[in-house]
C-alpha cells in the first residue's frame, strides 16, 4: 500500500500543475459570470423590453440545458462556424456564461431587496443615476447576495471537472490520465477529491473574510462606560428602580 502512495507521489507535480490551471479557469469564468451576470441583472430590470427579452431568453436557456452540452456546443459547435478555439478558452466562455446566467438572478434579486425610498430620496437630491446605482445600490445589493455569490464561485469550481470531457488537463482530467498509467484510481480520485475540498473551504474562508472587511466595518470606536454613567441612567429610570424595590 505504501508503494502505491509512494507511486502517485511521482506525480505530485502534475497534481499541482493542474490545480494551477483549475484556478486559473476558475477565476476567470467568474470574473466573465460577474460581469454578464450584471449586464443581464441591469437588462432584464431595464424599461426597454428588447433587452428585458434578450436577458429573459439568455437565462432560460442557460439554466434549463445541461452545462455539459453547453460546452460541447461552444467547443465543438463553433468550429463548425469558423469559430475555433482552445480547450482553455472554451471552458472559461463556457463556465463564465453559464454561471453568469445564476448570478443574473442573484443580482437582480439583490438589487430588488434595496428600498424604494432610498432611491426615490436620492432622485430627490438630484444625485445622477449613476452615483445612485454605484453609490447606493450596488453596495447594499453586494452585502445583500454575497453568500450567493460566494456559493456560485465554489459551484464554478467544481464544474471545472466537467472539462476533461473537452481534454483540458485540470483535476479531474489529469486524474484520468495518471489512473490510465497507474491503475491506482481509489488513491488518485482520493487525493483529487482532497484538493477540491481544500479549494472549496479556501474559497468559502476568502468569501466570509472579505464579506466582513467590505460589509461590516467598525462604524465608531466603541466608548466604555464608566461606572458613573451606568449609576446615573439606573437613577433616571423609574421602571429599573420600581423593579429593584
Amino acid at each position: 500500500m505504501s508503494y502505491q502512495w509512494l507511486t502517485l507521489w511521482r506525480y505530485a507535480d502534475t497534481f499541482l500543475e493542474a490545480a494551477w490551471l483549475t484556478l486559473q479557469v476558475t477565476l476567470l469564468a467568474f470574473a466573465l459570470a460577474v460581469a454578464l451576470g450584471l449586464l443581464s441583472a441591469l437588462a432584464k430590470s431595464s424599461p426597454l423590453a428588447p433587452l428585458r427579452w434578450i436577458s429573459h431568453c439568455y437565462v432560460e436557456f442557460i439554466r434549463n440545458t445541461p452545462v455539459l452540452l453547453q460546452i460541447f456546443i461552444i467547443f465543438f459547435g463553433l468550429p463548425s462556424l469558423g469559430i475555433t478555439m482552445s480547450a482553455f478558452t472554451a471552458g472559461v466562455l463556457a463556465l463564465g456564461i453559464n454561471v453568469g446566467a445564476y448570478l443574473s438572478e442573484t443580482f437582480r434579486a439583490g438589487i430588488q431587496s434595496v428600498p424604494k425610498g432610498q432611491l426615490e430620496a436620492a432622485w430627490v437630491l438630484g444625485i445622477p443615476r449613476r452615483q445612485i446605482f454605484l453609490n447606493v445600490v450596488l453596495p447594499q445589493a453586494a452585502r445583500a447576495v454575497w453568500p450567493a455569490i460566494i456559493n456560485n464561485l465554489i459551484q464554478l469550481l467544481l464544474g471545472t471537472s466537467l472539462l476533461s470531457a473537452i481534454a483540458l488537463p485540470e483535476l479531474t482530467g489529469t486524474a484520468t490520465v495518471i489512473n490510465a498509467r497507474t491503475l491506482l484510481y481509489i488513491q488518485t480520485f482520493s487525493v483529487v477529491a482532497l484538493v477540491y475540498l481544500v479549494l472549496s473551504n479556501l474559497f468559502s474562508w476568502l468569501g466570509t473574510l472579505a464579506g466582513r472587511r467590505m460589509f461590516h466595518p467598525p462604524l465608531v470606536t466603541p466608548v466604555k462606560k464608566s461606572a458613573w454613567w451606568w449609576a446615573r441612567k439606573w437613577l433616571t429610570n423609574p421602571l429599573k428602580r420600581e423593579r429593584a424595590l
